[in-house]
């Protein structure tokens, strides 16, 4: 499916150099140099749309934006691809709820989310990949996993053998962790039959009012976790590569998601799924983890709709590291507000003070994992600086273009 319309990314002098782009490694635990190839493959996990864009979502996608912006200013080609779980058991149970079909929910939905993203001036990926879309390329994934003898049937389920994959049982946490998320976040540990609790299902039948596919491995559509494994791959497979140069996705997605992608790419090409995972930090909201099953959720669309700036969302939202919890407010929306007051004060002045060095420093701060709290320090102090500069004497139009092309900031 298409993507959003393309967001203009102006171009602007700098003349100095850009640090390479250090991420901290979820599965890894350590922050690294993400590894410079030629294409730079990211992929990002999408939204399930049944619920428009809430904030969290919204500081999920910022992140990997300023990540993808970062990469293009510093003069890479990235090949950028997000997909759409338009097939999940969530998705399904709310149009149930609502008495509405399935696929009406999912259009509905991506039009909000796209129209944010739009709004929130996010570049758009390569192509918004949906389940539904990529399905001939899940069914063949699945079923080479078939042929390798990597699988077992459970009744009319279909499950990856984990213990017959290198490295299985490294896990990010402990396993009595482990099994807990696992059956908090869709999966069935307890099932009687199962050769290990984590085995992830591969491909199961579907409810009576759910799309289904014919396959030699049974009538019905695919698990969570082999979807992406099966997206992402054609991106890797065009740009001649092994694996992805990033997977990324909001901090719940570590485990059992992101694990088990990982564990289904070394079961199918003895081959990592990626070779960085990054992941955001939750965002709450009086209190509370936002989410949708509590019903505490703050929406971009509704924001947009009461006159608020987009930029003041974004900046609130880059205001905290993306890798911390952060708690969503009027306080700090407030941040945001007072900051796009101020720079358009700024950027609309015949010649403000000399700026070169504030470019220098934001660039290291984001190539120092993302260190979008220090960028927003380094902006306040220059503009504190520049009410009090009796000799100002640079045109302001660089730092405007600089601003919208690297952190995504349009005024």
């Amino acid at each position: 499916m298409h993507a959003w319309p393309p967001v203009f990314r102006p171009n602007f002098a700098f003349s100095g150099s850009y640090p390479h782009l250090s991420l901290f490694d979820s599965l890894k635990g350590a922050k690294i140099e993400l590894p410079v190839r030629d294409p730079m493959t990211i992929y990002v996990c999408g939204i399930t749309p049944y619920d428009a864009t809430h904030i969290g979502h919204a500081a999920t996608y910022l992140t990997f934006d300023l990540v993808h912006r970062y990469l293009l200013a510093a003069g890479h080609r990235v090949v950028f691809l997000e997909n759409v779980t338009d097939i999940d058991d969530p998705l399904f149970e709310r149009a149930r709820r609502d008495g509405v079909k399935w696929k009406t929910l999912v259009d509905d939905q991506l039009r909000l989310f796209t129209s944010d993203m739009t709004n929130l001036r996010v570049l758009p990926p390569i192509e918004l990949t949906s389940v539904t879309e990529a399905m001939e390329e899940i069914i063949a994934f699945v079923a080479s996993l078939v042929a390798e003898g990597l699988t077992y049937s459970l009744g009319s389920e279909l499950y990856l053998d984990a213990r017959r994959v290198t490295d299985f049982g490294d896990l990010p946490l402990s396993i009595e962790s482990a099994i807990a998320i696992f059956r908090e976040r869709g999966g069935d540990p307890d099932r009687s039959g199962k050769r290990h609790p984590l085995d992830p299902v591969l491909w199961r039948p579907s409810a009576e009012d759910e799309p289904r596919w014919s396959t030699p491995f049974g009538e019905g559509r695919p698990g969570w976790h082999v979807e992406c494994n099966a997206i992402a791959r054609k991106i890797v497979e065009a740009a001649s590569q092994n694996s992805l140069s990033l997977q990324g996705g909001g901090g719940d997605l570590i485990f059992p998601h992101h694990y088990m992608t990982e564990l289904q790419s070394r079961a199918r090409y003895d081959q990592p799924f990626s070779q960085v995972f990054a992941h955001a930090g939750m965002v709450k909201y009086q209190g509370e983890k936002m989410s949708k099953s509590l019903g505490n959720l703050v929406f971009v669309s509704k924001l947009l709709e009461d006159g608020v700036h987009p930029m003041a969302i974004r900046i609130a939202l880059i205001s905290g590291h993306y890798r911390e919890e952060r708690e969503w407010s009027d306080v700090l929306l407030g941040v945001g507000e007072k900051l796009v007051d101020d720079l358009l004060s700024l950027l609309s002045r015949e010649l403000i003070p000399e700026y070169d060095y504030l470019i220098s420093e934001i660039i290291t701060s984001l190539a120092d994992d993302l260190d979008t709290p220090r960028v927003l320090v380094l902006l306040q102090d220059y503009i504190l600086r520049a009410m009090h500069d009796t000799q100002p004497s640079k045109n302001p139009g660089d730092l405007s273009r600089f601003l919208d092309a690297v952190l995504g900031v349009t005024l």
